[in-house]
């Protein structure tokens, strides 16, 4: 999800998003906050919860959920919004949302559901299966700038193409069946499908709404985009929050409580989003009473802010850090003897131990070992500076060079300290007898481009899950030989590519988990293109009297549960 700069955001124009940019952070960037918090928070209404301020990292890049990718729009999205099936609340289990229940044809290919009844959108069209295959039928006829892979991101990752690019679509079409019954055809089955529908950028919004405000009128200029009236003012769906007011001066997303809302209804009155780009204006912001809490705290604050009394609510892990290793202009990368050298190197147990956050793991694989087909004898590369010296000097590479990219100007759930990681791999490697030179880039400032484009030869990146899938995170990693890591320059490039997509295609729950775990043993053992180093827990921080907020290792949290006590 891309990254945002400035406090100031909802422009007509913003930056085109990014693949590897996943939760949006923006840069060192300090507001005054108190006028319009307190403003905000006087005006709570005088409903059971009141109205809840939370400091957000960045600004949406727009309230049109299929047209994002990055997190702070979700953020936002997602309590306006829903999907058809949802995530369990502090889980990465699927469970029912708009659908009550969901069931496939033999072949995987047609999925039947029956919908929520007496659901209705915000602006009183009623939920049905006509609003459903109208939701799908835009996505799926996006056309110009809408169909953008930089726009449509997540349609493009999952579905493939468009009704007239010519490309292949796991899209087939949508049909009523009757009024609280849709059905949804598929080109082919995927073990994705239906979870793949829980990501934010799936939910469904009014289609009345969406004609009236022109949703689809999106434009490309430059490396921008100019969005419609609805993505900027009327986003509109049948979550327990109704989008209000967005105060781009202040910074400043102000939802009200949808008093219709189909379930149970939200505790707040209101929920303000601040944009607050710096974290240490963020922690100073929440001890100053300005807010009531806020994303992403420094790990190096979770024990002083407990100590000050607030609440630290840690997400469990749903992520990786990886040494990433590009093959194409180093030679002694491609050697399988070189890499696992490298992994012999690094002490992944002082990385835990000493740089990332408390509660943070060694990862063993390249995903944790709550997503399906984890395998629990895989290869393993205990830290060994004598065996990366022997192997080293078997592949007669002991006077190896490389280069270590880290980024500058950002933090990530999985890499809270990049500047502080780089310099412990640094020296471990430099113990073995290895010459490193240090390469840094501004995130948003060439370090992600330039890592897509496979001109790194050592990077420091990582990946949180969209949901819990094996593909969505290997499948991201290597489905294809033109990556990150260019395995398409290694002799199993396509073999590990052709694995992955054969094993999504298994129906058998059984036999696709032993092929996903057959394909992670060969990933530590035959493969190697990157080491995985860790798993760690972000994190947020409220007020001790903010109740009932739930922590997501997706970092999808829902704020209707939410209630601020006396």
């Amino acid at each position: 999800m891309p990254l945002l700069k400035g406090a100031n955001m909802l422009q007509p124009r913003v930056a085109r998003p990014r693949r590897l940019a996943l939760i949006g952070l923006a840069g060192a960037l300090a507001v005054s906050l108190s006028a319009c918090a307190e403003s905000q928070r006087d005006s709570s209404g005088g409903g059971d919860g009141g109205t809840l301020v939370f400091g957000a990292t960045g600004a949406p890049a727009n309230f049109d959920p299929f047209y994002a990718s990055d997190g702070e729009t979700f953020r936002v999205t997602r309590q306006i919004v829903e999907n058809l099936v949802g995530i369990k609340p502090g889980t990465a289990e699927l469970e029912p949302e708009l659908a009550k229940s969901w069931e496939s044809s033999e072949d995987g290919k047609t999925w039947t559901f029956e919908l929520q009844e007496g659901v209705k959108f915000h602006d009183g069209t009623p939920f049905d299966a006509e609003a459903v295959c109208a939701n799908f039928e835009r996505m799926y006829n996006q056309k110009g700038a809408g169909a953008s892979p930089a726009l449509s991101y997540y349609w493009v990752e999952n579905f493939g193409g468009f009704a007239d690019d010519g490309k292949p679509s796991l899209y087939d079409g949508c049909e009523v069946k009757d009024e609280y019954t849709v059905e949804l055809k598929l080109t082919r089955y995927t073990a994705d499908f239906p979870t793949m529908l829980s990501q934010d950028s799936f939910a469904m919004q009014s289609p009345t709404a969406m004609e009236k405000y022109k949703a689809n009128d999106v434009k490309a200029e430059g490396d921008s985009f100019v969005f419609s009236e609805y993505a900027q003012k009327h986003p509109t769906g049948t979550g327990p929050f109704k989008f209000s007011n967005y105060d781009s001066a202040n910074g400043t997303i102000e939802l009200v409580r949808n008093d219709d809302y189909w379930g149970e209804p939200a505790k707040l009155d209101k929920l303000i989003f601040q944009v607050i780009p710096n974290e240490t204006a963020r922690k100073q912001a929440l001890e100053a009473g300005d807010i009531d809490g806020y994303d992403f705290p420094s790990p190096s604050d979770w024990d002083a802010l407990e100590k000050a009394g607030f609440k630290v609510e840690i997400r469990e892990p749903f992520n990786i850090l990886y040494l990433g290793i590009t093959q194409k202009g180093n030679p002694a990368l491609r050697d399988l003897k070189v890499r696992q050298a490298l992994a012999h190197a690094i002490d992944r147990e002082n990385l835990v131990s000493a740089i990332m956050p408390k509660n943070s793991e060694v990862a063993k694989q390249f995903y944790p070992d709550t997503v399906d087909g984890y395998a629990d004898d895989v290869q393993e590369y205990p830290y060994d500076p004598d065996k990366a010296k022997e192997l080293l000097a078997e592949a007669g590479h002991e006077d190896l060079t490389v280069e270590l990219w880290y980024p500058t100007q950002v933090t990530r759930p999985y890499m809270p300290n990049p500047e502080a990681i780089f310099g412990a791999i640094k020296e471990d490697l430099e113990a073995v007898g290895i010459t490193v030179k240090p390469v840094s880039k501004p995130w948003n400032g060439g370090y992600t481009d330039d890592i897509e484009s496979a001109r790194a030869e050592l990077f420091l990146l990582g990946w949180t899950g969209d949901y819990n899938s094996p593909n969505n995170f290997i499948g991201t990693f290597f489905g294809t030989t033109d990556n990150q890591f260019y395995t398409g320059g290694s002799s199993w490039g396509e073999e590990l590519a052709e694995a992955l997509d054969d094993a999504d295609t298994i129906v058998d729950d059984a036999e696709r988990e032993a092929a996903y775990q057959d394909i992670n043993r060969k990933l530590m053992s035959e493969y190697l293109p990157a080491i995985p180093l860790t798993h760690s827990p972000p994190a947020m921080v409220v007020r001790p009297e903010v109740e009932g907020l739930i922590p997501s290792p997706l970092t999808k949290e829902e704020f209707a549960t939410v209630s601020i006590s006396e």
